[in-house]
Formats: structure tokens, sequence, C-alpha cells
């Protein structure tokens, strides 16, 4: 029996890595033609709502492999916009269903880089400003890494068996196309997922590495718009007035105390006035002043607490100034783009640092902190009752890694004019992990026999 079992564990350990070799193999030749495809992708980006010519060519990648694919999925709150998310199915078998997602949409930002590729383009936002146009987030090394990803698995179909998703979301930006595509019944159309995966650049993190985060990865996001109403009046004369700009300065430093003195050190969040605009002259008192806030937190609960706190503190500044009743602060809270916390799996997110450890080796896997910074990905999960994990892809080049270290050098951040990822090492580990990913929750019977025989 001893030697059955050394035996077996033998073929196992030999078919693992000569499966993975054939990975590696099958990436090589396609290369080639997914860095021309990334160079085409940055230099024609396309900003949330938009993203028209970018859907149609993921859409057009998919059917060329196969894929029976949907186009303008989605349904967003403002019923004149028109969504172009993007769905692609490949059934193979029985076994479970896995949805891999993409995002298409790229910043309204003029991009620095000097790279030979760099997107020149303009276009006009919802206010009908001509803004630039950059992949500043790296949402088109996703779109490579997807299509290269659904590339080697329509090459792999006896190492996999059940239902395929691939999706291309729209407008995650704007934390909008999530949603969307969910109100557009994504999952009664096409099918429930049993895992939702997806992978994001990283703009600290060598190329060739993956970083991953159990539990709570990135914060819940709430855009907050604050209008402070006064009374205006000659700057002269500011005891005829109820002055706005004193008391929207004065709500600014009492919203700080939200999170330094009601909430708990354990949960972490983050309430920033992101923009303060008011008044026309030196001289005038004006009648009213707009704020802006971002709201972040990885529970809803401190969420919910951080929106009463807001209203509290409004309310109270403007009557201990003695403002009119009829002109007390108005606070709105942006439901359209609001994008609640993702939180990774802890058994998915053990089982996938496992599958990618074997692949890249344990020195290129890492475990990385929750950040607060957001993505509506987390959405996919349907409030965590579907397991879920979005993993960060290493994109930067380790020289300028090693150079930051030693002198400080700043490395450009996501949203950056100026980030550049390492393409061809960052695509390739993007494909390599996330095909993994799939093969490990798709395997065939016999390697999971195998598997759950002699242990991972």
């Amino acid at each position: 029996m001893k030697l059955l079992y050394w035996f077996s564990l033998i073929l196992f350990t030999a078919h693992s890595t000569n499966s993975q070799q054939s990975v590696d193999q099958l990436i090589n030749p396609e290369l080639p033609s997914l860095l021309e495809m990334y160079r085409f992708l940055h230099a024609n980006p396309e900003i949330s709502y938009q993203e028209e010519r970018t859907s149609a060519f993921i859409a057009k990648e998919l059917r060329s492999l196969g894929f029976e694919v949907t186009e303008r999925v989605g349904k967003y709150a403002e019923p004149h916009r028109i969504s172009y998310g993007v769905v692609g199915i490949m059934k193979n078998g029985n076994g479970p269903t896995v949805l891999v997602r993409t995002d298409l949409d790229a910043l309204p930002l003029e991009e620095r880089t000097g790279l030979q590729y760099a997107s020149k383009l303009r276009t006009k936002n919802d206010e009908g400003e001509e803004v630039s146009v950059m992949h500043a987030c790296g949402h088109d090394i996703h779109m490579t890494s997807f299509i290269g990803t659904a590339r080697i698995l329509t090459k792999l179909k006896n190492r996999w068996h059940g239902t395929l998703i691939m999706i291309g979301q729209p407008s995650e930006e704007r934390g909008a196309g999530a949603r969307a595509m969910l109100n557009d019944n994504l999952y009664t159309r096409f099918g429930r997922p049993d895992y939702v995966l997806a992978l994001h650049d990283n703009a600290s993190l060598e190329a060739g590495k993956i970083g991953l985060c159990e539990g709570y990865a990135l914060a819940s996001v709430t855009s907050v718009n604050i209008t402070v109403y006064g009374v205006g009046g000659h700057g002269a004369y500011p005891q005829t007035t109820k002055d706005p700009i004193v008391l929207a300065s004065q709500i600014v430093l009492a919203l700080q105390t939200i999170v330094s003195r009601e909430n708990s050190p354990l949960d972490p969040a983050v309430v920033t006035v992101g923009a303060i605009h008011g008044g026309t002259k030196h001289n005038i008192i004006p009648d009213e002043v707009q704020m802006k806030l971002t709201v972040r937190a990885y529970k809803e609960e401190v969420r919910k607490h951080i929106l009463s706190s807001i209203n509290r503190i409004c309310d109270g500044i403007a009557q201990a100034a003695n403002v009119p009743a009829d002109r007390m602060p108005v606070v709105k809270v942006d439901e359209t783009e609001f994008t609640p916390s993702t939180y990774n799996n802890p058994e998915l997110t053990h089982r996938l640092t496992a599958t990618f450890e074997s692949v890249l080796g344990k020195e290129n896997v890492v475990k990385l902190d929750p950040v607060m910074g957001g993505e509506d990905f987390g959405i996919f999960s349907i409030d965590n009752t579907i397991p879920l994990c979005i993993f960060w892809l290493g994109a930067v080049d380790p020289l300028k890694i090693e150079k930051s270290k030693k002198d400080g050098t700043p490395l450009p951040s996501l949203h950056s004019s100026q980030f550049a990822p390492m393409s061809e090492p960052t695509i390739r580990t993007g494909i390599k992990t996330m095909t993994s990913a799939v093969l490990e929750l798709m395997k065939s019977r016999d390697e999971r026999i195998l598997r759950d025989s002699f242990g991972e």
C-alpha cells in the first residue's frame, strides 16, 4: 500500500510539473501578439461610460476563441447611459462555474510617461469639458492578461471542467459598472458563479510577484456632497451675515473627530474632504459653500455611523452659529457610485496562495496588508455569499524599486500621469497566475481525486 501511495504521489508530482511547463510553453508564443495588444489598448483608452470601442475589441477576441459572447450587458441608474459590459461563456462539461473579471475603463488624465505608445487621445467628459485620457490604473494590463488567460484555457480544455464566465466590466473607476451588470440580471442570465476572480496591478510590487490579502482587502467608498448655507453680505460687516466659509472650516475640523474619537482604532476608517468651493471675491461673504467628501471603511456598520455623524456635526455647528432653520446644511450621499468593501474569502485566498506558490515559488508570493482604496469588484460576491478573491499583480521594474529604497526616489503610483508598468513580465505573470487559479478551481476529476487522496 505504501509503495502504491508513493508511486501515485510521484506520478501526481510529475503531472503537476509537466502541467505548469505546458502553461509556460503555451504562454511564450502568445506573448508577442499580446504585447502588441497591450500597446494598442494603452494608446487607445476610453474613460468610464464611454468604453464602446474597448468593449467591442474584447468581445471580438473572446468570440475568436469560441466563447458565446453577449455585449452591452448592464443597466445604470441613469437610464440615458449605455453599459458596455461584455460577457463571454464557455461550457466544458460538468463542474464548477468560475467568473473572471477585467475592467475596461481609463482615467481623464494627460499621460506623461514618454512611452512610444503613450496615449495622446482627448475626449469630452460628462460636463462637456475636453479632457485627456490615459490608462493610469493598469486596466490595459488587466485586459491583456484576461485575453491571454482565455487563450491558454481554451487550449487546456482537457484540464478543466465546468463553465467559465469571462466578463469585461465598464466604469470601474466610477464605481458603477459592477452594479450595472448585476442590475441587468447577470447571474440569472448567465449563471451564478461558484467563485469570482480578478487581478489588479500594483505600483509598489515588483514585476513577477503576486500579493494576496485574506479578509478585507479594499474599503467601501462613499461620496458625500455637503452644501453649507449661510447669509451672505459685505466682508466689512460680518456681523450682519452668517458666514458659510467659517462654518465650512469648522465642519472640516470637526469631521476629523469622527475617526479619531468616535470610531474604534481597530476598525479602520477615513473621512477626507477632497474639495471645498465658496465665494467669488475678497470682500464678499457668500451665501453658500460646496464640499465634497470621500468616506472609507471596511465594516458597513462603521460606514453608517460615519454618515450619521456627518449629518449631526453639520447640523450642530450650524445651530451653534444661529443659522436660520431654513438655511441648515444639506448632506447628500451619492448612491450611484457607492462601492462596498471587498472581502477576499479566506478559504479561497488560502487555496490560491498555495497554487501561486507552486507555480511562482514561495519567494514570489507575498502577503499584503489591506488598503483603504476602493474597487466595485466586491459587489460580485453578493454580500459575501459567493467566494471572491482579487489578488495584486506586481508591475514595477525591480531595479526601480531597489533605487527607490536606496535614495528615496518615489515610485509613480496608480492614477499617476507617469505610471508605466513593466509590461512583459507583468502580463506573463498575470496570465500564468490567473490561468493556474482557474485550473485549480476547475480541475479535472482525476486530478481532484489525487489531490484529495494525497493532500496538496
